[in-house]
């Protein structure tokens, strides 16, 4: 038992957040469009991120790059794995408040960290 190690997938992670999707007392339940984008912003349980889409002009017959932000509830079990400039996945769900109706789901992509 002296040599025994531990993973970090083996670890569990307790959640008291009744709005985590995996961990909620009422399970939130993650239906409709989903995004991916970069986090531009984190807030206590938060988070906006940031993504391009074409639009396309029909007059000029082109296509320009719009952006879109949207904000996403942040699980209290995920806030130590996301920072500003990484890549996630938000999933629809029920309105939350008056802004938020996306939720963390997971991340794809964490930001390099310069030493």
């Amino acid at each position: 038992m002296a040599n025994k190690k531990i993973l970090k997938d083996d670890v569990k992670v307790e959640c008291k957040d009744r709005l985590c999707p995996t961990h909620g007392d009422r399970k939130l339940k993650m239906r409709g469009r989903t995004f991916e984008g970069v986090v531009v912003k984190k807030l206590p349980g938060r988070i906006t991120i940031q993504f391009e889409r074409m639009l396309k002009l029909s007059k000029y017959e082109r296509y320009e790059k719009r952006k879109t932000k949207i904000h996403a509830r942040l699980p209290n079990c995920m806030s130590d794995n996301v920072e500003v400039g990484d890549l996630i996945q938000i999933a629809e769900t029920r309105p939350i408040s008056k802004m938020i109706h996306f939720v963390v789901s997971k991340v794809i992509k964490t930001k390099e960290k310069k030493e």
